[in-house]
């Protein structure tokens, strides 16, 4: 009985140590893992804490503008030809043929003048030359007759000299008669009003009985004013910076309210050559052809020139420059994810957006509204915002920095 007492009490003892000891590799498994996961968060954590030190930015591309635009610039249209027509002589208007709107050729009729006193000067000059002639032709008769006397001694070598030079005088006089005549037949020819090229009548000034004042003497002794239409000219001014891009034969249409959506096509057919110190523009001349008189001189119409870009240029909102002491910046993203200040050449400002003109490529990721904090070399985390329609990345250029993923 002792010894199966013994040896149950041996086996209980044994069953208790096997028990703790188990107990305890337990306790030692469980503080291991719990260790083990204690780490784990730890460095997780560390992870996390400089994950987050990394700044976040929103990136977008540049959009790229187009090869070719039409440079809009504002112009007034002028009659290829146009010339206020004034008398040439005094009197009173006796008829007008052709009123305002009326399209005449070159040597048509405009109107006639009265002019009496011309009339009667023309009358006493044309007596005067009579007269002069008939005193030539007895002094003609005298310097003959005393040419022959002279060949039988019945009169001296003066006398014949006297009587030749008399008759040299009396044609001289003959000569400024007949002058005088010309000079009053066409200032008489001046009463009868011509168009001096075609075109259309835009004013008329005078009516019958109208007194009329030889010479141009200002507006009010306009009698017409006649333009011609076809073609039709516009002026422009052409910005120093576009200067280039504008030359001879350059196409061009015109745009006006009247006629919404119906272009007038036309061309630059010459430039100025210089630049307006005053305004710093270029005077261009663009002629559109004009045969059915739609186009009227005096009107309003927005110019579109076809400019052919010759540089590539960008477009990219304002709110991705960065307005420093060194001038303007923007902060592009490399392949890495480092940011790099890059500095800009700026063309036009379209208000929301800005040009570009160097300093920037279609495949750059650029920092839309970038921090100040951010500095040369700083590695950040890019995400993409929507856009309208991105270039296309070309084969040889660098690829964009892939977005990384926001873990929250």
């Amino acid at each position: 009985m002792d010894s199966e007492h013994q040896e149950t009490q041996y086996s209980k003892g044994r069953r208790i140590f096997t028990f703790l000891f188990f107990f305890v590799i337990l306790l030692v498994v469980l503080g291991g893992f719990t260790l083990f996961q204690r780490r784990a968060q730890y460095q997780a954590l560390a992870k996390e804490t400089e994950t987050l030190a990394i700044p976040t930015v929103a990136v977008i591309h540049p959009t790229a503008e187009a090869a070719q635009e039409d440079l809009v610039l504002p112009g007034t249209l002028q009659a290829y030809v146009e010339s206020p027509i004034y008398a040439r002589t005094s009197g009173y208007l006796q008829k007008w043929y052709h009123d305002i709107g009326s399209r005449v050729q070159k040597g048509a009729l405009l109107a006639d003048i009265d002019t009496p006193e011309v009339d009667q000067q023309l009358s006493q000059a044309r007596a005067d030359l009579n007269t002069a002639k008939a005193n030539a032709h007895l002094s003609e008769i005298t310097a003959t007759r005393y040419a022959e006397l002279i060949k039988t001694d019945g009169v001296s070598k003066q006398e014949v000299d006297n009587a030749t030079g008399d008759w040299e005088a009396k044609r001289a006089i003959v000569q400024s008669s007949e002058a005088n005549v010309r000079r009053l037949e066409e200032l008489e020819s001046f009463k009868h009003i011509y168009a001096p090229f075609s075109g259309v009548i835009t004013r008329r000034n005078v009516d019958i009985g109208t007194l009329i004042n030889a010479g141009n003497g200002g507006s009010s002794q306009q009698l017409f004013f006649l333009a011609q239409t076809d073609p039709i000219r516009v002026y422009l001014n052409v910005p120093e910076t576009s200067a280039p891009s504008v030359r001879t034969g350059l196409g061009a249409y015109l745009e006006l309210t009247q006629y919404p959506g119906q272009p007038f096509e036309g061309k630059v057919v010459r430039t100025a050559e210089a630049i307006d110190p005053a305004t710093r523009t270029l005077l261009t001349e663009v002629d559109v052809p004009n045969h059915n008189s739609a186009l009227l001189p005096g009107g309003y119409a927005q110019v579109h020139l076809q400019v052919k870009v010759t540089t590539a240029r960008m477009a990219v909102p304002v709110n991705a420059l960065l307005f420093r002491s060194e001038g303007l910046r923007a902060l592009v993203v490399d392949a890495n994810h480092k940011v790099h200040l890059r500095p800009l050449t700026i063309g036009r400002d379209y208000g929301t957006s800005l040009e570009v003109l160097q300093g920037l490529q279609g495949s750059d990721w650029i920092v839309v509204n970038p921090a100040d904090s951010l500095d040369e070399g700083q590695e950040v985390r890019v995400k993409e915002i929507a856009m309208n329609a991105e270039p296309a990345a070309t084969p040889g250029q660098p690829q964009a920095p892939a977005p990384a993923s926001n873990k929250q």
